[in-house]
């Protein structure tokens, strides 16, 4: 299945809900770096889990941060978090959330764009 990629930018992109499976075509498709915005179990207990992305990630050779973020109830932390982790994880970045609209929202507040 092919990756459902928005780019915002050169360096950073959202995605709706990814799983471990995709993270090889993540790394394939150049990026560099995943940040998961997406609560574990906020879609019920199908749902893919940070933990096995995470390691999935790391094993396809793409640096990788857990920041969850609950919809609707974004708060300054997490903004500030998420600009931190633009600054400091290698470029591109892809994040995702539930549709990635949350991680758009992220991007747009971290970096007043």
């Amino acid at each position: 299945m092919p990756l459902s990629v928005k780019e915002l930018t050169d360096t950073f992109a959202v995605a709706p809900q990814l799983s471990a499976d995709d993270m090889p075509a993540v790394a394939a498709a150049g990026f560099k770096s995943v940040i998961i915005n997406r609560p574990d179990f906020e879609g019920g207990p199908d749902q893919p889990v940070a933990a096995d992305v995470m390691a999935a990630a790391r094993a396809a050779g793409l640096a990788v941060e857990y920041q969850p973020v609950v919809s609707g109830a974004m708060t300054d932390d997490d903004v500030a978090r998420f600009a931190e982790l633009l600054d400091t994880l290698p470029s591109p970045v892809l994040a995702y959330c539930r549709t990635g609209t949350r991680c758009a929202n992220l991007y747009h507040a971290a970096t007043d764009s």
